[in-house]
C-alpha cells in the first residue's frame, strides 16, 4: 500500500493545483497542463516502485518534451528563466511565472529539486550521456550559476528599460538560442568533467531559486543508522554528490538531491528510504 501513497499524493497535489488555477483564472488550459504533468510524474514514480527500467527517463521525456516542444516551440511560450522575468515584469500571473512558482520556488518546499530529476528538458538529454556517476570531486565553479542568473535578469530587465519593440518575438528567439546554448554547455561540461550533471551543479541559473527552498523540503531521502554499514555505495552512485549518510538538513550538498533514488537502489543493506 505504501508504494501507492507517494505517487497518489503527487498526483493529487498537481490535480489540486490544476483545478484551483482553472477555476481562479478561468482558463481550462491549466486544468489540462497540470493534470498532464501530475499524471506523468505519478505514473513514473509508480513504475519506479515496480522496478520498471528507465521509469524516470520516461517521465523526463513525457514532461520535458511537452514543455519544450508544445509550450515552447508551438505555443511560443518562453519557459526558461528569461520567460519568468518577462512575465513578472509585465505583471502577468501566467505561463512561466506559474511554472516557476509551482515547480521551482514554492514546490521545492515539498519535493526539493525533484523537478530536476523528473521534468527538466535540459537534464532529460544530459542524463543520456555516459557519465552517470561523477568521476572527480566537485569543482569550485558553483558561482557561475549566479552569473547566468544575473545575466538572464539583466537581459530581460534591459529590454524593458530600453523599451525595445517586439519583445515577445525576442523572447521566443531567446528561448530557442538559450536552449541550444544550455545543451551545448551542458554536453561540453559533461565530457570535460566526466559528469552528466555538471551543468546542474555549476551553470544552471534555476538552482538559485531551487536551493533555498530545497533546504526545507518535506520529501527527503533518509538513512537508518542501525542498518548503515558505511560502505559508501550511496555516495558513489549519487549524481549530485549528496552525503546520504547524514540525516541533517545541513548535510553536504543536501539541497541538490534530485530524488533519483539511485542511492536507495544501490544500498546493500536497504538502509535508505524516502
Amino acid at each position: 500500500m505504501k508504494k501507492f501513497l507517494f505517487p497518489l499524493g503527487m498526483w493529487l497535489l498537481f490535480e489540486a493545483i490544476a483545478v484551483v488555477l482553472w477555476l481562479t483564472l478561468d482558463q481550462v488550459f491549466y486544468l489540462f497542463n497540470f493534470s498532464y504533468i501530475g499524471t506523468c510524474l505519478a505514473l513514473g514514480i509508480f513504475f519506479y516502485t515496480q522496478k520498471v527500467k528507465h521509469a524516470r527517463n520516461m517521465v523526463q521525456f513525457a514532461v520535458g518534451l511537452y514543455m519544450l516542444v508544445y509550450l515552447g516551440l508551438l505555443s511560443n511560450e518562453n519557459m526558461q528563466i528569461e520567460g519568468f522575468w518577462y512575465y513578472l515584469f509585465l505583471g502577468v500571473f501566467e505561463a512561466a511565472v506559474i511554472h516557476y512558482a509551482v515547480a521551482k520556488i514554492f514546490g521545492p518546499l515539498l519535493f526539493g529539486r525533484g523537478w530536476c530529476g523528473y521534468a527538466c528538458w535540459t537534464a532529460m538529454v544530459l542524463d543520456l550521456l555516459p557519465y552517470k556517476r561523477p568521476e572527480h570531486p566537485r569543482r569550485g565553479f558553483g558561482f557561475l550559476r549566479y552569473v547566468t542568473f544575473l545575466a538572464s535578469l539583466l537581459f530581460v530587465g534591459g529590454m524593458f528599460l530600453l523599451r525595445i519593440p517586439g519583445m515577445d518575438r525576442i523572447m521566443f528567439w531567446s528561448f530557442l538560442i538559450g536552449n541550444v546554448l544550455y545543451y551545448a554547455a551542458g554536453a561540453a561540461l559533461a565530457f570535460a568533467l566526466h559528469d552528466n550533471r555538471a551543468f546542474c551543479k555549476y551553470l544552471c541559473p534555476v538552482a538559485v531559486f531551487l536551493k533555498p527552498a530545497s533546504y526545507f523540503s518535506l520529501l527527503r531521502v533518509k538513512v537508518d543508522r542501525g542498518k548503515c554499514v558505511s560502505c559508501g555505495k550511496c555516495k558513489e552512485s549519487c549524481p549530485m554528490d549528496v552525503d546520504m549518510t547524514d540525516n541533517s538538513r545541513r548535510r553536504r550538498y543536501g539541497t541538490e538531491c534530485i530524488l533519483c533514488f539511485r542511492c536507495i537502489d544501490n544500498c546493500p543493506k536497504k538502509a535508505l528510504h524516502l
